[in-house]
């Protein structure tokens, strides 16, 4: 390891990060600065394996950033390593249209592995890519040829490791021994408004070696130290994940702010001249790169090319020797799925008679021999959430194939995890538990519908239909509040089909995740329609579920389990009225105005809808002339019937409606 220009290219790191959030005056320098050195031995003395010119080579070591706010440490060594990032990319840092924005995203820069806002998410997303590191070395390596060996790195600091997110995916990975996966904790004592004593006096070693962890301390700024760390991390294959506690100074290179919590955002850029100065940088050249460090990393990368040459080889001659497994493989790099997945799950019996989270538990059986790719786990809920997938095998040190996933009482991590197997884009994650603990989940369900990742949830109890549980337990604001999340598939099945036709969606569905909004309660089967009509019907997310025979006059539109209530309405109030079912709002505002003309056509507005949920949302299709019975309030601790019928879920308020408009 060249020590010398290794340290030159640290200190010219820090004058990047320096003259980028002086140019914007925005960003935070303290991590950047602070872990130079990391960043130094990571991308330029041989820590990670990675090439550039094939940023998503499926063996090279992944790098989160979940410390996503000192942002401009990770665009520095991206641009230095030869990454699709050039310097004006850098002195363009968190501008309109930049690739440099003020926290990582991964479909805006190339070499971007997650997309870390807040705080702790990194670090489970790096839990998820490790255990798809781990589940993917099971599934796809063989005794002749090994295709997956990566190690997974996360940098995070101590805001991090305050987050509860964090702490839970630290737990989960120490328990099921992802010893692919070392995290580097960039420990410099600060906290954003103040020191960390402020708010913490944990003994980190103590704390990792609790959670089954190997833990080392270090001098996060000698490079010597840092390598054979890392060195160690990825050769001791103990069944432990690793953690290296870097000491380090924030803001080190600016004396003024160096080692206190104004070094933590910009505080210290006013004082860069002084500082680049200090560092020996060319006073009349900012964003300096010297043509010695650019060579040392030309070097970096064509001793990475011949790696990466070799594996292609290892590759090549794996898929011949293996081409089953090889379209495995692809098919889940390319998020394919069977183009008749809905022909490949069975129709229901016309007697059929469950709840749609019972008949989700039988769809997911189907669609497990029919999509290979998929895994699932729940929150320490399967008996609930009916969704392990009999013979798949549960995830566990000892069997890293498993497809089943026991995530314990984690809904946080449980998201996080499942954003981060989805970025490692080979596996199709899902994860359950009761859709009104979508709350702990929610944020990482807003980063997979920013990210555009394909991961899907199975919530169920989906209603005050829960009952004997009480308010607690009863959502009623909860769909809708999924629902206003942009990119978000929020899918409440009315029936068994529509429960099928659901998880295809799901399945068919590339650019975003999917929800699926199950009950608790028994639904009845709409025999009425065939299984295609409700199938595909939830693919536009709305169709006509029992057509008027005579003049239009009025339009009901129900979801989930209040569907029954307007189709047995209807036949109640005469041969004028339409029902629509409308399983998932998003979808049905995605299709063209002719189809939703042809559902709901603008001349009848005379509109009922009814949901066992907060009104506010139906408002855009029922207008103001129409009538929403919804739930506009908490629920009540009593058996699910009979808190329905208190609170008009019931065929009676609908007609009583109906006949008032």
């Amino acid at each position: 390891m060249n020590t010398a220009i290794l340290s030159q290219a640290a200190t010219q790191a820090r004058g990047l990060a320096m003259d980028a959030v002086h140019a914007c005056n925005s960003g935070h320098l303290g991590l950047p600065l602070g872990c130079a050195e990391v960043g130094a031995v990571l991308y330029g003395g041989g820590g990670l394996r990675y090439f550039p010119d094939a940023p998503k080579w499926l063996n090279r070591d992944r790098f989160i950033l979940s410390a996503g706010h000192g942002s401009m440490f990770l665009y520095s060594w991206l641009h230095l390593s030869g990454y699709a990032l050039p310097l004006d990319e850098l002195k363009r840092f968190r501008q309109l249209g930049s690739h440099t924005p003020g926290h990582p995203e991964s479909f805006e820069t190339v070499g971007v592995e997650a997309t870390t806002g807040p705080l702790g998410q990194g670090v489970g997303n790096a839990v998820g890519f490790a255990l798809s590191g781990k589940r993917a070395a099971a599934k796809f390596n063989t005794a002749d040829h090994v295709i997956f060996d990566q190690h997974v790195f996360a940098l995070l600091g101590d805001g991090c490791l305050q987050e509860g997110v964090a702490k839970e995916s630290i737990a989960f990975a120490g328990h099921f021994g992802l010893d692919n996966l070392i995290l580097i904790y960039d420990s410099n004592d600060v906290t954003l408004d103040a020191m960390a004593v402020k708010t913490q006096d944990e003994d980190a070693e103590a704390y990792f070696k609790s959670q089954r962890w190997d833990a080392v301390t270090i001098d996060g700024h000698d490079l010597a130290a840092i390598s054979a760390a890392i060195t160690k991390a990825k050769s001791d294959k103990n069944g432990r994940p690793k953690v290296i506690i870097a000491k380090t100074l924030i803001g080190k290179g600016i004396p003024q702010v160096a080692g206190t919590a104004s070094a933590h955002g910009e505080g210290g850029a006013k004082f860069i001249d002084e500082a680049r100065a200090g560092l020996g940088l060319p006073a009349d050249e900012h964003f300096y790169v010297s043509t010695d460090v650019y060579a040392h990393f030309a070097e970096v990368k064509a001793e990475s090319k011949k790696t990466f040459d070799a594996w292609q080889e290892t590759y090549n001659a794996w898929a011949a020797a293996n081409p089953e497994l090889a379209a495995e493989l692809n098919a889940g790099v390319a998020k394919s799925v069977p183009s008749d997945l809905s022909a490949k799950i069975p129709a229901f019996a016309g007697d059929y008679k469950d709840a749609t989270r019972g008949a989700g538990g039988v769809v997911v059986q189907a669609l497990a021999k029919a999509v290979p790719q998929f895994i699932t786990g729940s929150a320490d809920l399967y008996g609930s959430t009916k969704n392990y997938i009999k013979d798949g095998g549960d995830f566990s040190t000892e069997n890293p194939g498993g497809r089943n996933i026991w995530f314990g009482i984690r809904e946080h991590a449980m998201g996080a995890i499942c954003n981060g197997i989805a970025y490692d884009g080979i596996f199709r994650p899902s994860g359950a538990t009761f859709l009104v603990f979508a709350d702990y989940v929610r944020p990482s369900i807003r980063l997979a519908a920013l990210s555009k990742l394909p991961v899907t949830y199975i919530f169920t109890h989906d209603s005050v239909g829960v009952g004997e549980d009480g308010p607690t337990h009863q959502p009623v604001e909860t769909v809708s509040g999924l629902r206003v999340i942009p990119n978000l598939d929020v899918i409440r099945p009315a029936d068994a089909e529509e429960t099928a036709g659901a998880f295809v969606a799901a399945m068919l569905r590339t650019d975003g995740p999917t929800l699926l909004s199950l009950t608790r309660q028994t639904v009845p089967l709409m025999n009425e329609l065939s299984v295609d009509e409700r199938r595909d019907g939830v693919l536009r997310g709305a169709y006509v579920a029992k057509k008027e025979t005579g003049d239009l006059k009025l339009i009901l539109m129900g979801t989930g389990s209040e569907l029954q209530h307007c189709i047995a309405a209807a036949a109640e109030l005469g041969d004028g009225v339409r029902v629509v079912s409308v399983p998932c709002f998003e979808r049905f505002d995605r299709q063209g105005g002719d189809y939703k003309e042809s559902v709901l056509p603008k001349a009848c507005t005379k509109r009922i809808a009814i949901e066992a949920g907060v009104s506010g949302l139906w408002w855009k299709y029922v207008g103001l002339d129409g009538k929403v019975l919804a739930i506009d309030r908490f629920g009540i601790s009593a058996p699910g019937n009979t808190v329905m019928t208190e609170l008009g879920m019931t065929k009676e308020h609908v007609v009583e409606a109906a006949k008032a408009l």
